[in-house]
């Protein structure tokens, strides 16, 4: 009786373990988006090419203000960075002094 017992515990544990990897990768798969297959993946797509079909308008300048990285003021402005490098070739893009103009188109 005792290895009836033993054997049924063994099958429960390993049963217990495939559930609970089971439950880990559908926990893990929904925190970290899936497919998209719910639905809700589509909408971020279409939002994103309604934005590029209606863009910002870009102004000519932007005054660069304290703790301004290149990258933020590109992401800001809707301007790729390698955009605003050329427009403003004398400037060093890992120190922007504050108060300083950028061209941005």
């Amino acid at each position: 009786m005792n290895k009836r017992s033993s054997a049924s515990t063994r099958v429960l544990a390993v049963t217990a373990l495939v559930v609970a990897f089971v439950v880990a990768v559908v926990a893990i798969t929904g925190s970290v988006g899936g497919d998209g297959s719910n639905g809700s993946g589509g909408n971020k797509h279409g939002s994103k090419a309604a934005h590029k079909t209606h863009p910002k308008k870009v102004p000519a300048t932007y005054e660069v203000k304290s703790g301004d990285t290149l990258i933020s003021i590109a992401h800001r402005m809707g301007v790729p960075v390698a955009t605003i490098q050329e427009l403003n070739p004398e400037v060093d893009p890992q120190i922007l002094i504050a108060g300083e103009q950028l061209k941005l188109r």
